[in-house]
């Protein structure tokens, strides 16, 4: 027993202490780690004679230490102490400028560039950042070097540090393959949390992270000079406070991403900032087939949009703007709650995103959007992919156009009827928010239908449920072809359940639901009279 505890000993401290042999201590080579001297050349010395011996672990005692650009080495490990930080220059010139690329690229410098950077490394494999301490990059606002930006990188591992203060993305990675971010704190972030772009199996999990941008995005920009997909991406039990997107894909989608899976999250906002625009955001306007995307157990509080899914035409570094792809996407078990901005499944005419499902979604609006019932959502197919891009909204909770095979089993739609105001034809931009005072009564419910479907083939809904609008039908349909309803509830105050336009609807069917007292269907003149079935159970 004796000998037992003495080597489960050991392990623990090896788990949470930098190994004795080939260590490199940065005060032998030099450093001050006083706060006010420049360490930036030894520890440059430290990490150079560290790779040069074959490799080891660089290792930072505690103290501040006063640093420019690094170059991270293979093989090499760098252990912040407890109490240990390493603290970005204030001055500029003490940082790497801008690499040459060597080719066009329409990305925005903050993803294009990776040696304007505290940490950066290129072409280097075998790397690790790690231990108790801080990285700091001694700045109050956006516009500045990265914190740790890797390209081309293979094999790294980013564990129990803390990031802060940070101008640009936290960490950056472009080409960076085979990545362990685990247990990494990110405050006090201007940009971007974590990005892999155009990167492949990369796993991020157990992650504080707040940061005024979106707080992690994969993406997959041109910034290597080819369209190289992302894949293998997986985020797990992370904690993500931003005024953007929580976890948001594919802004930058010129590459393809496959495989993605996100689960176990919080989404909120940072303390005395505006909510998040949205929680999970799922974008191909680049040209991008995204392929197998799964988002399962998300909790959201005052998150703006908490679903956004968009296939869309911008058409960055294409010679010819072509929309691709998104198919394959399960979102399940998400509650939110402050939301006020419905959630948008949306594509683009004759490109539609295929093979949705929605499971298990609770979400509670309390308002905030313009609401234009009856007008018609412009399409916007080359505008930049946001929560916020539209004037307006014709429902208070989904809005799906342009989609193939989308399945809603048990979602739930509540909204306080005391936040909602209706925006009209001359007021389009309109953004109403709590403090701005209660509205008229006489707008309350105003907010149109809970949900409508526009230019969607093979939908299916199992157990739908929504707090029902004042003036309108808690569904609309718009050209809606082979759709089965099924479990569906109305509660006390609807009107209409269902509500049909447009002269292609078909092969709609409404069936095994709960819908005493209010109209079922209401077709309108241009609908085919067969287009919608009752079947017996429907009541």
């Amino acid at each position: 027993m004796l000998r037992t505890a003495t080597l489960l000993a050991v392990l623990i401290l090896q788990a949470v202490s930098p190994p004795a042999s080939a260590l490199y201590d940065v005060k032998a080579h030099g450093a001050t780690g006083d706060g006010a001297t420049s360490d930036t050349a030894a520890i440059q010395a430290a990490m150079d004679a560290c790779t040069q011996a074959g490799g080891g672990t660089v290792y930072f005692p505690p103290g501040a230490y006063l640093t420019g650009s690094l170059h991270l080495r293979s093989r090499v490990t760098l252990w912040l102490d407890n109490g240990a930080t390493l603290l970005g220059s204030e001055s500029k010139e003490d940082y790497d400028r801008y690499e040459e690329l060597g080719f066009e690229n329409d990305a925005d410098g903050e993803t294009t560039y990776f040696h304007f950077a505290l940490l950066w490394g290129e072409d280097v494999e075998h790397i690790a950042i790690m231990g108790q301490g801080t990285i700091d990059s001694n700045r109050f606002g956006r516009g500045g070097p990265k914190a740790i930006a890797l390209k081309r990188c293979r094999h790294v591992s980013i564990r129990d540090i803390t990031i802060q203060n940070i101008p640009n993305y936290a960490i950056s990675l472009l080409g960076t393959d085979y990545v362990n971010i685990d247990g990494v704190t990110i405050l006090r972030g201007f940009a971007d949390g974590i990005d892999p772009d155009a990167s492949r199996n990369v796993r991020i999990s157990n992650c504080h992270i707040e940061t005024v941008d979106d707080a992690i995005v994969p993406k997959a920009s041109f910034s290597l000079g080819e369209r190289r997909s992302t894949e293998n991406i997986t985020v797990t039990n992370c904690y993500l406070a931003t005024e953007c997107s929580g976890f948001k894909l594919g802004t930058e989608s010129g590459g393809d991403f496959k495989r993605i899976a996100v689960s176990n999250c919080i989404v909120t906002a940072l303390p005395e900032r505006r909510p998040p625009r949205g929680g999970i955001c799922i974008e191909s306007v680049d040209g991008a087939n995204i392929d197998g995307v799964v988002v399962n157990n998300i909790s959201m509080i005052d998150v703006r949009m908490p679903v956004f899914v968009r296939l869309g035409n911008r058409g960055r570094d294409m010679e010819t703007s072509v929309p691709g792809s998104l198919r394959n996407v399960i979102v399940s078990n998400i509650t939110a709650t402050g939301a006020s901005l419905a959630c948008s499944i949306a594509g683009v005419p004759g490109h539609a995103i295929e093979g949705v499902t929605l499971s298990n979604l609770r979400v509670e609006y309390r308002g905030g959007a313009s609401y234009l019932p009856e007008a018609e959502m412009p399409e916007q197919e080359a505008d930049y992919p946001d929560p916020e891009m539209y004037d307006y909204q014709p429902v208070y909770a989904l809005y799906a156009r342009h989609v193939r095979d989308l399945v809603l089993t048990d979602v739930d739609f509540t909204y306080r009827d005391n936040y909602w105001r209706i925006a009209t034809t001359d007021n389009r931009k309109v953004r109403w928010h709590t403090e701005a005072g209660i509205p008229d009564p006489s707008e309350a419910g105003n907010t149109g239908p809970a949900a409508a479907f526009d230019d969607v083939a093979r939908l299916r809904i199992n157990g739908f449920a929504a707090q029902p609008p004042a003036n309108y039908p808690m569904l609309r349909f718009i050209n809606v072809r082979d759709a089965q309803l099924r479990g569906c509830a109305a509660e006390t105050g609807a009107g209409v359940f269902l509500e049909v336009q447009g002269s292609e609807s078909n092969r709609i069917v409404l069936t095994d639901s709960q819908l005493e007292g209010v109209a079922a269907v209401k077709a309108a003149a241009d609908v085919p009279s067969d287009a919608v079935q009752l079947l017996p159970n429907a009541n």
